[in-house]
């Protein structure tokens, strides 16, 4: 009798299973449908008074959430169902909906008519390149991804071409492939304002000759028209306001007094150890760790920086006559400091300016002239600029020129990291319009901000994470873990001021697509206008880095009260199509 030998294969299957709702759900739904299994329209808007905060619900609001929960829940059979009323599990639906219950407002609530130098504005720093600073290529894309996202403030580096006979946007001295900028200026024509109708500042460092900045002046009179922003003096006494500048384009730039490239200092900056900065590319650094490394870099970078503090009058000319037209379009003035810092940021009575610092030479000046740096920018703009060692296009902590009262900290928006996410998530406020009114201390004139003062606590935020879903849906069953459901915790902390930062975690949900944790957290904040809350979820694995599973951040000031459902981003920003938590924001 022969023997045989038998292979057995077996496919495992994940189980979803559907989560109960959480007990504070269940206890909520049973108090306010008075012990029933349906809630009213009326029982959900006195829910939506009591725990929600909108105070100011009618009967027809909450009639119309009912309408939208069945329709979306019960489209199938939604005109077959007779009753107007909520079941728990539609309520917990409703709850547990991004699009009908989410954190933040979604429309623009704040005062749009103070000076520009008012708000933060959300800024791109050399806004045309596709990756790195050194060889990726230079295209119109980026700029188009960066308004649909909400940048009002872009950057663009002028070049003569070849032939010396037009004009090239590109990284300068770097192997990037150029991109013609009539591309860039009519990308920016056509997507301005699809997402916000606030003004578009185009930042242009110039390195032209004066007969190609006459025929920069000409491309964008031709290509802007009537949208391009032409002051009627030569410089501001006080800038306009966002609502006065709607659906327009304003220049800043150097005026072109002289055409003094400081090459020397530029080789230098250029040739800087070419190491791989890479702080941010492990998504496991804190924002705070970037400022910690790269302290010592050679003297030649820091006096680079200290040279393109940019507020310049060098009478020395060396480039003949100026281009008048284009003088004439450049709204907001930037140039080089003469004087060193204490000079450049000194107040002028009958003239607003743009400085711009480095991210390092902000570190310095915060350092040693904080309160000058905060004065500077209640009336004036500062911009704040990468270091020039990020070739990756990392980013750097923004927090530290928001408490400083810089309105443009630029970013390179096609980068990654937890910085980035910092920037995404302070330009959620405000209805995502791309200008973010500065809280009134940052702007006290009589009491000038010091952001290292010891603060009172104003506020406390208490956070409850009650659960998370949709992971199933948006990743692969193996994605996390090949042979069980994957171990998920959540990481809630605060970004603001150096008194309130801190991150703390949820336990881990260990073999659970549909996690829940019913974790309550508490934050005491010393400066709610500027915090920033930050939510993270992660799988946990034994053997190797804990795997990413999501991200946001979101404004303090903005939050809703109640239970909310929190949508999560994937690494670069982009919002997940199912993937989101279950909180519970409270405030006292």
């Amino acid at each position: 009798m022969g023997s045989y030998r038998m292979c057995v294969c077996f496919t495992r299957k994940f189980r979803i299973t559907e989560a109960e709702p959480p007990s504070d759900v269940t206890e909520y739904f049973a108090k306010y449908a008075e012990g029933g299994t349906h809630m009213t329209a009326e029982q959900l808007r006195n829910f939506l008074a009591d725990v929600q905060g909108y105070g100011g619900s009618s009967t027809s609001d909450a009639e119309r959430i009912v309408e939208q929960v069945l329709q979306k829940r019960h489209h199938h059979i939604a005109k077959l169902i007779t009753r107007r009323t909520l079941t728990l599990e539609d309520f917990h639906h409703y709850l547990f909906s991004a699009d009908l219950n989410p954190p933040i407002e979604n429309q623009v609530h704040q005062d749009m008519k103070a000076p520009l130098s008012h708000y933060y504005i959300y800024t791109g720093h050399n806004s045309y390149l596709t990756g790195n600073q050194l060889s990726s290529d230079c295209s119109h894309v980026p700029i188009i991804k960066a308004l649909k996202r909400g940048v009002r403030v872009v950057e663009l580096d002028l070049w003569p071409n070849s032939k010396k006979d037009d004009v090239n946007v590109l990284h300068g001295r770097t192997l990037t492939t150029p991109v013609e900028l009539v591309k860039c200026l009519k990308s920016i024509k056509e997507h301005a304002f699809t997402d916000s109708p606030y003004p578009v500042v185009i930042t242009l460092e110039d390195h032209l000759t004066p007969d190609l900045q006459a025929k920069v002046a000409k491309l964008l009179m031709k290509t802007f028209k009537d949208m391009l922003f032409i002051p009627d003096s030569e410089c501001f006494k006080k800038l306009p306001s966002p609502e006065e500048l709607k659906y327009r384009i304003i220049i800043s730039t150097k005026p072109p007094k002289e055409y003094l490239e400081d090459k020397s200092v530029d080789d230098k900056v250029d040739n800087l150890h070419k190491r791989k900065d890479s702080e941010e590319d492990a998504w496991g650094n804190e924002p705070s760790e970037l400022m910690e490394e790269h302290e010592d870099v050679d003297r030649s970078e820091s006096e680079a920086s200290e040279q393109n503090l940019d507020y310049e009058d060098n009478n020395n000319s060396n480039r003949g006559a100026e281009p008048a037209s284009y003088k004439r379009l450049i709204a907001i003035h930037a140039g080089k400091p003469n004087g060193g810092l204490k000079e450049a940021l000194k107040v002028e009575v009958d003239r607003v300016r743009r400085l711009s610092l480095s991210e390092q030479a902000l570190e310095k000046a915060a350092e040693s002239h904080g309160t000058d740096v905060v004065r500077f920018t209640q009336k004036n703009i500062l911009r704040v600029y990468p270091k020039g060692t990020r070739f990756n296009s990392s980013n750097y902590k923004p927090l530290i020129g928001w408490m400083h009262g810089a309105q443009m900290v630029a970013f390179n928006m096609q980068g990654y990291g937890k910085s980035l996410w910092l920037m995404h998530g302070m330009f959620r406020a405000n209805g995502g319009c791309g200008y973010v009114k500065k809280p009134d201390f940052v702007m006290n004139d009589e009491q000038i901000f010091y952001p290292k003062a010891k603060l009172p606590v104003k506020k406390t935020l208490k956070v409850k994470v009650y659960m998370g879903d949709g992971w199933h849906l948006d990743f692969k069953q193996t994605h996390f873990d090949s042979y069980s459901p994957p171990d998920f915790y959540t990481r809630v902390g605060i970004a603001g001021v150096p008194a309130d930062e801190v991150m703390k975690k949820t336990k881990k949900k260990e073999d659970d697509w549909i996690p829940v944790w019913e974790e309550e957290f508490t934050f005491p904040l010393r400066a709610p206008e500027l915090a920033l809350l930050r939510i993270e979820v992660h799988e946990y694995d034994m053997s190797e880095k804990d795997d990413f599973g999501g991200q946001t951040c979101l404004p303090v000031s903005e939050l809703r009260q109640g239970i909310r459902a929190v949508p999560l981003f994937d690494r670069k920003g982009v919002k997940y199509n199912s993937v989101r938590l279950l909180m519970r924001f409270e405030f006292t």
